[in-house]
This record gives C-alpha cells, sequence and structure tokens, in this order.
C-alpha cells in the first residue's frame, strides 16, 4: 500500500505516530524563515505537510519545487500544530515529513482544483476527470452512492429483487425518440436503447418475480434542460397484487427513509392531491408547495366593467404576494416583461397594490373602481401591504403562465428555500391527451396505464374524460418518481390500443409478446419508477442533475470530454451496411 492512513482522519489523538500518506499537492506556502507548508488532498481531506531548511535541507529544497496537483508520496511524523485550522477535521495538526517520494509531476491545470473554481462550465466538462477532484463534486457522487446504497438496503428488506434487463431492445413508442443502433448481423436492423424497462418490468410479474426493481440507464433522445440528460438513471420498480394504495404507501416509505438517512430529516405523511386540483391552483402537474400563493379565479368580478381584456378571456386568475406590494413600478415592469417573453407567452399583467393604508391602487384603476379592487382582494384574501398580480387568457395557456409568475414570485420573494423539502402525491391524472392537429388521443403516461374502474365506459363515449389509477410524486416543485397501475388482461389492454388508433396487426407487431404473455395468467400489477439523477440534485440543493453525473453531456448533447458523438470511419459505416445523408 502506498499509504496507511488518509488525508482526511489524522487528529491530535495521533500525535507522534509516524504515518505515510499519499495524495496531490493542493497548495505550497513558503514562509521566510526556511519554512514550507504543503496542503495534501485525497478524496478524504486535507493534511498539512511541514518541511524545515533546518530539519531537512535537502526535503525543503524539493519542496518549494512543488507543483499544483503533483502526486506525492510522503512519510512523518505527527505533529500538533501550532497556527490551528478549525475549519477541516485534520487542522489541529500537521506531519513533519522525513521521506519523500514524487509519484508523478502535473501540468498546471487549466483551472483552480479548489471549492470555488475559475473554471467556466464548459472549460470543466472538457477536464470533467480534474472537476471531480474537487470537493463539491465528489460530495455529489458520494451522495449518489449513499442513495442507491440505501435504497438497495430498503427494497432488499422488503423482499424486492434486483434484475436486469436488456440495453438493446426493439423500438416502442414510450413518448420521446429512441437512440437506436444497427445490427451488423442483421443488415437494414436495428436495436434501440430502452427509453425505460416498463415492458420487461410487466413481465417479470408475469414471470412470477412478484417485487423487482433496478437502477438502472434509461435513454431518451430529446431537447435538454436542467433536469434531463440524454441518459439518465431510474430506480426502477414493480410489484405484484397490489393496488395504488399500496405502492404508495411502500415508496412514500421509501422516500422518508432516504431523508432519514442521508439528510437526517424526518418527513411527515405525503399530501395526495388530484390531477384537476394540482393544475386549477397551481397551474402545474408537479406543483411547488413549499409557499402559498395558490391561483385564486375572479373572472366573475371582473366582467362588464368595459375592460376588454379581461371581458373577452375564457379564465381570469390571480394570485396574492404576501408583503410584496412595495414593489416599484420597475419591478412591475420585469415582471410584465417575464411572463411576455416567447417561452411563457402572456400578452401582459395586471397588478393591484394593497398599500399599507389600506387603499388599493391599480393598473386598471380607470375600469374598476376601489370598491371592485376590495372584492377581488377579499376573495384573494390580500391584506394591507399584500400584491395580486392577475393574468387572463384561454383558461389552460393562462394557468400555465401564472405558474410560472408564481414561482418566479415566489424566487424573488426567497419562499423556495432549498434546505425545505414538501413532498406529495399527485394522483388521477387524465388516461388520454388529445392531438388536436391529428385529430387523435396518444397515452398521457403510457399505453398499459390502467383505467379508474368506473371510467372504463367512457373509452368508447368520451376518451377525454377518462382518469387513469397513476401517481406522480413531487418534491419541491419536482416530478420526481411517477407510475401507475398497469392493465393485467388481453381484452383491457386490446380496447386501450383500438383507442389510441393501433390496428390489430400494429399493436401485434410492437407488443406481441407482452399480448401473448397476459394469455398465461398475468397477476395484476402496478409500479413507478424515481429519477435517481433528479433526487440526488434536490438532495444536493443543486439546479442541474448534470452536476449529480460523474460524466454527463452538455446542452446540445455532447460529451465534450471525449468529443462524443464523433463521425465513422467508412469501413465501420460499411460494416453495418450504412450510408450517411446529411439532409440540408
Amino acid at each position: 500500500m502506498y499509504r496507511n492512513h488518509t488525508c482526511g482522519e489524522l487528529t491530535l489523538a495521533d500525535v507522534n505516530k509516524e504515518v505515510t500518506l499519499a495524495g496531490w499537492v493542493q497548495k505550497v506556502r513558503k514562509l521566510g524563515g526556511g519554512m514550507t507548508f504543503v496542503d495534501l488532498r485525497d478524496r478524504y481531506g486535507i493534511t498539512q505537510l511541514a518541511f524545515s531548511k533546518d530539519v531537512n535541507a535537502d526535503l525543503y529544497e524539493q519542496s518549494n519545487k512543488f507543483g499544483r496537483e503533483y502526486v506525492l508520496q510522503v512519510t512523518g511524523t505527527v505533529q500538533e500544530r501550532s497556527s490551528k485550522n478549525m475549519n477541516i477535521p485534520t487542522g489541529e495538526i500537521e506531519i513533519i515529513v522525513n521521506k519523500l517520494v514524487i509519484l508523478n509531476t502535473s501540468e498546471v491545470p487549466p483551472f483552480t482544483i479548489e471549492d470555488e473554481t475559475d473554471g467556466g462550465d464548459d472549460l470543466r466538462m472538457k477536464y470533467r476527470y480534474l472537476d471531480l477532484r474537487r470537493s463539491p463534486v465528489r460530495k455529489n457522487l458520494e451522495l449518489r452512492h449513499k442513495i442507491a446504497f440505501e435504497t438497495r438496503r430498503f427494497l432488499d428488506e422488503r423482499q424486492f429483487i434486483e434484475v436486469e434487463t436488456p440495453v438493446l431492445i426493439g423500438s416502442t413508442p414510450e413518448g420521446a425518440r429512441d437512440f437506436v443502433v444497427p445490427s451488423r448481423m442483421n443488415p437494414g436492423e436495428f436495436y434501440a436503447l430502452p427509453q425505460s424497462p416498463q415492458l420487461f418490468k410487466q413481465l417479470l410479474m408475469v414471470s412470477g418475480f412478484d417485487r423487482y426493481f433496478q437502477i438502472v440507464k434509461c435513454f431518451r433522445d430529446e431537447d435538454l434542460r436542467a433536469d434531463r440528460q440524454p441518459e439518465f438513471t431510474q430506480i426502477d420498480c414493480e410489484m405484484s397484487y397490489v393496488n395504488q394504495e399500496d405502492v404508495l404507501n411502500m415508496f412514500e416509505g421509501l422516500t422518508k427513509h432516504l431523508f432519514k438517512k442521508v439528510k437526517g430529516i424526518d418527513i411527515p405523511d405525503f399530501p395526495r392531491i388530484t390531477y384537476a386540483h394540482a393544475m386549477k391552483y397551481y397551474g402545474s402537474d408537479k406543483p411547488d408547495t413549499r409557499f402559498g400563493m395558490e391561483f385564486v379565479e375572479i373572472k366573475d368580478l371582473t366582467t362588464g366593467k368595459d375592460f376588454i381584456v379581461f371581458d373577452s378571456s375564457e379564465y381570469v386568475g390571480a394570485i396574492c404576494a404576501k408583503g410584496a406590494a412595495s414593489y416599484t413600478r420597475k419591478q412591475l415592469d420585469a415582471l410584465t416583461d417575464y411572463v411576455k417573453r416567447p417561452q411563457i407567452g402572456a400578452k401582459g399583467l395586471v397588478y393591484v397594490r394593497y398599500e399599507a393604508d389600506g387603499s388599493l391602487k391599480s393598473s386598471v384603476d380607470k375600469f374598476y373602481t376601489a370598491e371592485d379592487l376590495k372584492k377581488w382582494a377579499e376573495r384573494c384574501q390580500a391584506e394591507p401591504g399584500d400584491l395580486i398580480l392577475i393574468i387572463c387568457g384561454e383558461t389552460e395557456k393562462a394557468q400555465k403562465q401564472l405558474c410560472e409568475l408564481r414561482l418566479e414570485v415566489g424566487d424573488q420573494l426567497g419562499l423556495r428555500d432549498k434546505n425545505k423539502f414538501n413532498c406529495l402525491w399527485v394522483i388521477d391524472f387524465p388516461l388520454l391527451e388529445k392531438d388536436e392537429e391529428l385529430g387523435r388521443f396518444f397515452a398521457k403516461h403510457h399505453p398499459f396505464t390502467s383505467p379508474k374502474e368506473e371510467d372504463i365506459p367512457l373509452l368508447e363515449s368520451d376518451p377525454g374524460a377518462v382518469r387513469a389509477n397513476a401517481y406522480d410524486m413531487v418534491i419541491n416543485g419536482v416530478e420526481v418518481g411517477g407510475g401507475s397501475v398497469r392493465i393485467h388482461n388481453s381484452q383491457l389492454q386490446n380496447k386501450m390500443f383500438h383507442v389510441l388508433g393501433f390496428t390489430e396487426e400494429k399493436a401485434q407487431a410492437q407488443f406481441g409478446f407482452l399480448m401473448n404473455a397476459f394469455k398465461y395468467g398475468a397477476p395484476p400489477h402496478a409500479g413507478l419508477a424515481f429519477g435517481l439523477d433528479r433526487l440526488v440534485s434536490l438532495f444536493a440543493g443543486l439546479d442541474s442533475i448534470r452536476d449529480c453525473i460523474a460524466f454527463p453531456k452538455n446542452n446540445s448533447g455532447r460529451d465534450v470530454m471525449i468529443d462524443a458523438p464523433a463521425v465513422l470511419e467508412q469501413e465501420q459505416l460499411d460494416e453495418l451496411n450504412l450510408k450517411v445523408v446529411i439532409k440540408e
């Protein structure tokens, strides 16, 4: 072994002990009077090395030539420091070095390997192997390990078995584009990388495995954002002989376990709200409930006053920002510009200030009396000092715009504390959603989601009104996990395919193996999948899942470190029977 201790464990209890350490040079501090101090770093921490010209002139001279990130092995004696650093666990001791081996030298790194680095995102991603040496990045991966480990422990204790499912599968429609892989042995044919192990975990239930889980890579070729990567990791789970309540209780238990074991936090029971409630009061199926500011509909209070904008709108909704009446005109204009951005698409924003003296001032004063505005304020439960913000338009669009405004104001008022966690279940999703352009229905989750039993008759007469036995776990406005009770009999599954516009031949071609399996006694089953990356990023307080993945892609789906994806050599294309034609 190159070391008998790590750089993060020595304390005053080890004084006078001879130790051997190995690690990277974090910093060299040359003092007057023939003293040089070197911070030696490894995964576990930092230990100060002391080199004195009076004690060992040769080692002292060598220490003055160390560069950042040199790899050293040192042997020496633990000594109490005269100038202690109580910010680190080893800050009360140092090593008086008596033997030194330079295991490797290093070029000057392209950015500082410090908690607060001078490297931008692109540079850090290009040299990700150096970025991973930084303590905050390393801690994110240690947190990820801990969450995965505790997940396995919890599920193993409850009779779940981890089963690996294939990575090379057939292409199936699951809501996003597939990544495809050409088959050399089967010219002109392609595998797809799985968007999820959905079909296989259902087959495992048919196989009698009863309780399955897998911490598994999934792949989706979709536009990227902060909480998306082309390859991501799910905690994928399925159970037999259970109903929706069983699944919610099991995985609420897992989430509480992770919060307790990993963060030392006791989480209360999760509220359950319907999809309809979430949309009505938050404009989102993943509401952030760390703060109030729920939507209030005031359409009935605004009509008949000759304000054509409200009169012609299907929906008029308000939020009440507590204590925000002090917002300046400049701040209100900035909020108006925010909601008018193309990504949000509102046409404007109406405000009502409830002043401390009880008066009400609005951007629509010339249409509405003080008495009118007072009724709005009462409906919104506003008090002096509060600010009411109003958006109108088509119901669904206006609610989504009001949702974005609510989150922005919540941020501005400091209401979205990353150290506070609000967990909930959203249930009773619509089973289907209609594409108006194509004039047909698509599964909101996937084609195997079971409708509510009482809604099955509506599949033929009113498909859009059918509710699903589907559920999402939401934490702080992030959809962390989701799943459903599955269809487990062939007749209902065939009816679902029919509603979705599948011909019998197409359904058989894409899902024949599952439908055939259902003929042999499929048990009732249900499951869900957690996004491990999202869960870790929430626990770590990160803004992007990229920071808790060892080797992530950038926003263009590129790995800039290894420069992938890349062009293939013609010889390789020929072997795969492929010809590349890039459309103009």
